[in-house]
C-alpha cells in the first residue's frame, strides 16, 4: 500500500473521528432498525453510544493500517456478548446492529471520499468482512457460553433476571420472553410483586436466605409461573404469582413482617412496581401496616399522590381505591361511604340519610368486602375519603 491512500483514509478517518454526528448517526440506525434496541430505555442508550464510538474507532483504524482484531479485541466483543446474553438481548439482534453500524460507517465513508481509489474501497470491504465474520463467531459463542452459565444455576439466573427486571434493564416483553425461554422458565403472568421486611427499628441489609425462605412460605404447588426472590438493602424482592397476593398478608404477619405488593402492573413495569412498593412502605404511616394485611397498589398511588409524585391519574387513583363502588348501582354504597366519612360515625351517618344504624352498618360491611378497605380503619378511611374527593 502506498503513502497516498494511507495518507487519503487517514484523512477521512480524522474527519469521522472528529465528528460526534457519526456516532450519533449509527446509534439512530441501530435504534431505529433493530425492534430490540427500539424499545431500550433512557438509561441503556449511553452504553450503546460507548460501544458504538468503541467500534467505529477501532474498525477505522482497521482500514487506514490494513488491520486485523486483536485479542483485546475479541475479549472485549466476549464480554459485550455475554452481557448482553445476560441481560437477554437476543445474539441474532445484536449481530444485527452491528451490520448496521457497519453500513453507516460505509455511508460516511463515501460521503466523504466520493473519488475513493478502487483500492481503498476494497480494504474497506474486506476489513468490514473479515470484523463482521470474526465478531460473529466471538460474540455467538461467548453468548452460548454465558447461556449455558446461567442455566446452570437456575436459581441465580432467576435472581439475576429479577434484579434485571427491578433495573428497568429489560426493555420490552418480547426481550422477556426470549431470555425466559432460555432458561426454560415462564414467569407468573399476571404476577405480584412484594416488597417485604421484618417490622422493627434496626434494618440491617437482609440476607438472601431470608428472602428465599419468605418465598418458599408462600409457594404453593400449582401456581403459575416460576416464582424468584432477591433482596434490596434491608428488603426482600418477590415475584410471584398474582394469586399470591392474597396470602401475603397471613405469612407477613405470622413472621413479623410487613410488605408492599403490586399486582397492576405488566411484566416490562416490574421496574415501576417495585419503585411504587418501595416509596409506599417508605411513607406509610405506622396505623398503615396491620396484621394479615399487606399495602396494594390502591395504598401505594394513594401514597404516591399524597407525596407529589403520583405514578397514576386521579381517576385512576380513584378506581383502583374505591373498585366497584364507582359503578352507577352502588351509588347508594357511595352515598353511606361519604355520609359516614363527613358525620364521623355510623349513628350520625345513619341520621343524615334517613336510616336505621343497623342499615348504615350493613352498607359499612358491604364497602368493606367490595373494597377490602374497611372504613372503620383510620388508614382504610383516609385512603377511602382521598378516593372519593379525587374522583370525577
Amino acid at each position: 500500500m502506498t503513502s497516498q491512500p494511507v495518507a487519503a483514509r487517514e484523512h477521512v478517518r480524522q474527519e469521522i473521528v472528529a465528528d460526534p454526528r457519526v456516532v450519533a448517526a449509527i446509534v439512530s440506525a441501530v435504534h431505529e432498525q433493530v425492534p430490540v434496541y427500539a424499545a431500550l430505555d433512557d438509561s441503556r442508550l449511553p452504553e450503546v453510544r460507548a460501544i458504538a464510538a468503541w467500534g467505529l474507532e477501532r474498525l477505522l483504524h482497521l482500514w487506514v493500517t490494513d488491520g486485523a482484531l486483536e485479542p483485546s479485541d475479541l475479549r472485549r466483543l466476549r464480554g459485550i456478548a455475554a452481557a448482553r446474553a445476560a441481560d437477554g438481548r437476543p445474539v441474532q439482534a445484536v449481530l444485527r446492529a452491528y451490520r448496521v453500524a457497519a453500513t453507516v460507517l460505509t455511508d460516511e465513508i463515501a460521503a466523504r471520499a466520493p473519488r475513493l481509489a478502487a483500492a481503498d474501497a476494497f480494504a474497506l470491504t474486506r476489513m468490514l468482512l473479515t470484523a463482521l465474520d470474526t465478531l460473529s463467531e466471538e460474540m455467538t459463542t461467548a453468548y452460548a457460553a454465558t447461556d449455558e452459565d446461567l442455566a446452570a444455576d437456575r436459581d441465580r439466573a432467576l435472581r439475576l433476571l429479577l434484579d434485571d427486571l427491578i433495573a428497568g434493564r429489560h426493555a420490552s416483553v418480547g426481550a422477556l420472553s426470549d431470555r425466559s425461554a432460555r432458561l426454560g422458565v415462564q414467569l407468573p403472568d399476571p404476577y405480584c410483586l412484594l416488597v417485604a421486611e421484618p417490622v422493627g427499628a434496626e434494618r440491617p441489609d437482609m440476607a438472601l436466605d431470608a428472602a428465599t425462605g419468605l418465598l418458599e412460605a408462600l409457594a404453593v404447588p400449582g401456581d403459575e409461573g416460576v416464582s424468584s426472590a432477591t433482596v434490596r438493602g434491608s428488603r426482600a424482592v418477590l415475584l410471584l404469582p398474582g394469586a399470591a397476593a392474597a396470602r401475603a398478608g397471613v405469612v407477613l404477619g405470622a413472621r413479623s413482617w410487613r410488605g408492599c405488593a403490586i399486582t397492576g402492573e405488566s411484566l416490562d413495569r416490574v421496574a415501576v412496581a417495585h419503585r411504587l412498593a418501595a416509596d409506599a412502605l417508605d411513607t406509610a404511616p405506622a396505623h398503615a401496616h396491620r396484621p394479615g394485611r399487606v399495602l396494594t397498589d390502591a395504598d401505594a398511588h394513594v401514597l404516591a399522590l399524597l407525596g407529589g409524585h403520583p405514578a397514576a391519574a386521579p381517576d385512576q387513583v380513584a378506581r383502583l381505591v374505591l373498585g366497584p363502588l364507582t359503578d352507577p348501582g352502588q351509588r347508594h354504597l357511595m352515598e353511606a361511604l361519604t355520609a359516614y366519612i363527613d358525620a364521623g360515625s355510623a349513628s350520625a351517618a345513619a341520621r343524615v340519610l334517613h336510616l336505621h344504624a343497623q342499615s348504615l352498618r350493613y352498607r359499612l360491611r358491604r364497602i368493606h368486602a367490595l373494597t377490602s378497605r374497611d372504613p372503620r380503619d383510620p388508614w382504610q378511611r383516609l385512603t377511602l375519603d382521598i378516593a372519593r374527593t379525587i374522583r370525577p
